[in-house]
């Protein structure tokens, strides 16, 4: 499942790749700018986690029992919070853009540019976290290959229209930026499509059914509010946190700070996705066996888990170090962009060793045992409370350089860890939720 869901999750960072690099090569600016707008993007696909989350930690539970009618009812109330909650993000986007923009950089050029991404690509924002929802579906039921399919299908149209529509190839206007995000917009509209067709006529355990998406009953829903909306409220936070950090980066008075975060953070994503993706496999099987009331292999499960998600992270990072040499030169930046890159990258081999644990134990364990409520106020304590605070005076009161500034952004990935591992091994956490 592990394996499955990284490739998956690899395309889908792909996406994000592909736009960075060929819009990085059509221009410098165009690549400040669609940072910017791509923490907002980042904020969405919080929001896309956390109601995804919630879902899975209802519905594997059912599904351990094997109860199909509870699992379509939790479905409709997830896509109904996660409907409402991206309509908001792409409303306020929508409507001022400017203003939104200005809040995460105060470069008026890299302003102007984003604009013009910003305004096309909103409107994938909603069918990006209807797809999310129904892979997550999928996903809780023990179907992953799906979402490779899918997300393979989203990377090749979106690197087909932007080398067309970006460069002006086979007789298409050069659209530049505006190209890049009507190919986003247009490959988001595919990657729904597949999957709906997908759940809707080929899947036969949950079998969903149109009129299933509008049966919100209120029993389940405040299930989903007791036992999902602190996992919606966490990525939610989580979303905003890292909008801080950007606008945080962004005030720093350099295209050249936002151009190596970008950089940075784009590669990054593409080989945490292991990490990532086994807190996904585990929180299925972990509320799988919850939910069959199977405790003592529940503890079982645990052990062999974290010992996983050790290795796994330091091969992630190791992997990190070694290529980022490559993956920086795939950008046609200027030589102190890359540097400073290239700096940030070798903070982020350090930290992906504690993401690479505490994010699975605490996001895929403790959360699909039941207790959800945990990781919110964990995330609210450290990146609010600390984090945060501490990248603030870095950058404006001390004025260090954007490195020291940039590592205390990634701190609180190391400071978790021994939170997770006290936590996850009193067991306390396990509780089974379904009705």
């Amino acid at each position: 499942m592990a394996l499955t869901i990284s490739l998956q999750n690899i395309v889908v960072y792909a996406v994000n790749l592909a736009d960075n690099v060929m819009i990085g090569d059509y221009s410098e600016l165009s690549l400040s700018a669609v940072a910017v707008v791509n923490q907002i993007q980042f904020m969405l696909q919080m929001i896309a986690l956390g109601t995804s989350n919630g879902l899975t930690v209802l519905t594997s539970q059912y599904w351990g029992v094997k109860k199909m009618q509870p699992i379509r009812r939790v479905f409709a109330v997830a896509l109904t919070v996660g409907t409402a909650l991206s309509l908001a993000v792409f409303a306020a986007v929508f409507f001022a853009p400017t203003g939104v923009l200005s809040l995460l950089t105060d470069q008026t050029a890299v302003v102007a540019e984003a604009e013009k991404y910003a305004r096309i690509v909103c409107f994938s924002y909603i069918p990006f976290v209807v797809s999310q929802l129904l892979l997550a579906l999928m996903r809780s039921v023990e179907k992953v290959r799906i979402g490779f399919s899918v997300s393979l299908v989203a990377l090749v149209t979106n690197v087909t229209l932007n080398y067309v529509l970006i460069y002006g190839k086979l007789g298409a206007p050069v659209m530049g930026i505006r190209g890049a995000a009507i190919a986003t917009l247009i490959s988001r509209l595919v990657e729904l499509l597949v999957v709906a067709v997908y759940v809707f006529a080929v899947e036969k355990n949950v079998k969903l059914k149109l009129s299933d998406l509008l049966k919100v009953e209120k029993s389940y829903f405040k299930d989903y509010i007791k036992v999902g909306f602190p996992l919606v409220l966490s990525a939610g936070s989580w979303g905003i946190a890292m909008a801080v950090q950007g606008a945080i980066l962004g005030h720093l008075g350099s295209e050249t700070v936002l151009s190596a975060n970008s950089i940075a953070s784009t590669v990054f994503q593409v080989l945490s996705v292991v990490a990532y993706a086994a807190g996904n496999a585990a929180g299925v099987i972990i509320g799988k066996t919850v939910g069959e009331n199977r405790i003592d292999d529940v503890k079982k499960y645990t052990k062999t888990l974290q010992m996983l998600f050790v290795i796994i992270s330091v091969v992630s990072s190791a992997l990190l170090f070694i290529f980022k040499g490559f993956f920086i030169s795939l950008f046609k930046v200027e030589p102190a962009t890359a540097e400073l890159a290239n700096m940030f990258i070798n903070i982020l081999c350090v930290t992906l060793i504690g993401t690479g644990y505490e994010a699975p134990v605490l996001g895929g364990i403790v959360s699909a045992g039941g207790e959800t409520d945990f990781v919110f106020k964990n995330d609210l304590i450290f990146m609010w409370g600390i984090v945060l605070p501490a990248s603030l005076l870095s950058a404006f009161v001390f004025h260090f350089p954007p490195a020291v500034t940039f590592a205390c952004l990634k701190a609180d990935q190391v400071l978790k860890c021994a939170v997770a591992a006290v936590k996850v091994n009193r067991y306390r956490w396990i509780k089974n939720v379904t009705r």
